[in-house]
């Protein structure tokens, strides 16, 4: 499962010219499904994701959380994530979910973030054209990755 997280100073995703999410000062999140993901990378990616400490504090530093600056979320399901474009030029998906499974995870991650940043969290439409929307604050973007429990070692568990 892979997260990349933009921190940024607003965001928002439309479907067919309608807002449909929409964030203040937070984090836009595109999330990507691998085909052998579980609830168990959901969990600890939506931690991971709440817990990430790229918010400056009094001093400049980034050391705060979206938690800890009070910060709101927007997720967008991505599955281009895993697009393999090692060969040719074309990307291949193969790597990626189908949205029988990919949509589930997706739904349990927003839910779980919910929990984990004790808010409601904004989302695109599963599966749907959208266009997103963002001011990146920094830039601060940071891909975050949790391989499929087959290929997870016990080091990097």
């Amino acid at each position: 499962m892979i997260a990349l997280v933009q921190r940024v100073r607003e965001a928002s995703v439309s479907v067919s010219g309608q807002t449909v999410g929409r964030v203040g000062p937070g984090c836009l999140i595109l999330l990507g499904i691998h085909v052998n993901d579980t609830e168990k990378e959901v969990e600890w990616l939506a931690r991971k994701c709440a817990g990430l400490r790229i918010f400056r504090d009094e001093d400049g530093v980034m050391n705060r959380s979206i938690i800890d600056a009070d910060g709101g979320a927007l997720v967008v399901s991505q599955f281009t994530l895993y697009g393999d474009a090692r060969k040719g030029n074309r990307p291949s998906f193969i790597s990626a979910a189908r949205p029988e499974v990919a949509e589930p995870l997706y739904n349990a991650f927003v839910r779980i973030l919910g929990q984990q940043i004790g808010k409601d969290v904004e989302t695109g439409v599963f599966g749907a054209m959208m266009d997103v929307a963002l001011i990146n604050d920094g830039p601060v973007t940071i891909w975050l990755e949790r391989p499929p429990a087959e290929t997870t070692s016990s080091a990097s568990a």
